[in-house]
């Protein structure tokens, strides 16, 4: 297909919770992205991205945190919505944030009804295995899609010690693999993947029914995340696992600089931006 009649996303199919099942029994790559905001959200949705996952890294990328946290229920409602609102192709997922789920099945259950009637996404994403079984199953029972997350979880980092590569070593790639069943047969539709070593990975993405969505943990698994402004380069440092497809923060800060200069110099505005008699 030529990129002239490439479908618009108001033309496109929406993507839902059955596709992702489908698009792994025909071995079809499911591609997901961040996204915090209605501007971005409709650029990527234009780029024919699969999900969005307005996650709780909205704490270290927009709001200036070191870890993820601080953020709050509160926090992520917004965002959500907003990302939601601007999106017409793309399934749209938004984390459950540390404390909002871990005390078991009915707080989470809660604070997911409250997230599917304010913001109008499709999931939602916890992190964790065996022991959010019982919080992803009273999700799914209620008819509330779960994306699972497991390998490095970013609202343990401390407990994990930092951010480490997980399921190295037999025993910790059993545990892992242990976890990702526990996660799918709770009722999960996929399970995020990250900072898992490649086989293990692979070994997961062939025992699970599931689609596992991976972000450092190689090629073989269903589908791929990044967090966007690593994919764009709008900073200059991005995980090792991260590709830069462009510099976007470099071109930002060129882009500014000039408007600076011209308003400095008086050249900006001029009698095209302006209105005259």
């Amino acid at each position: 297909m030529s990129a002239h009649t490439q479908p618009t996303p108001s033309s496109a199919k929406k993507v839902r919770v059955h596709h992702l099942a489908a698009a792994k029994q025909r071995g079809e790559k499911i591609t997901m992205l961040t996204a915090y905001d209605a501007v971005t959200a409709t650029l990527l949705d234009a780029a024919g991205v699969d999900m969005f996952l307005v996650g709780d890294s909205i704490g270290n990328v927009m709001h200036g945190h070191t870890t993820t946290l601080p953020v709050t229920v509160d926090d992520m409602i917004p965002p959500a919505r907003a990302v939601a609102r601007a999106t017409q192709r793309a399934l749209v997922v938004v984390d459950l944030p540390f404390g909002s789920y871990e005390a078991g099945p009915e707080q989470a259950l809660a604070t997911g009804v409250r997230m599917m009637k304010e913001t109008g996404v499709q999931a939602v994403k916890l992190e964790g295995g065996v022991r959010v079984a019982p919080q992803i199953r009273a999700l799914s029972d209620a008819g509330i899609p779960v994306v699972g997350h497991l390998g490095f979880t970013p609202q343990s980092e401390h407990a994990l010690g930092g951010h480490r590569v997980q399921g190295r070593g037999d025993e910790a790639a059993e545990a892992l693999a242990d976890d990702a069943l526990a996660v799918q047969e709770a009722g999960a539709v996929a399970v995020v993947l990250e900072m898992v070593p490649v086989d293990v990975a692979e070994r997961i993405t062939e025992i699970l029914r599931i689609p596992t969505i991976g972000i450092g943990a190689g090629a073989r698994c269903d589908g791929q995340v990044l967090v966007w402004t690593d994919m764009a380069g709008m900073t200059e440092w991005a995980p090792r696992f991260a590709k830069r497809y462009a510099e976007l923060g470099r071109a930002l800060t060129a882009a500014a600089t000039e408007y600076v200069e011209d308003v400095k110099k008086g050249t900006f505005p001029d009698a095209d931006h302006s209105f005259l008699e």
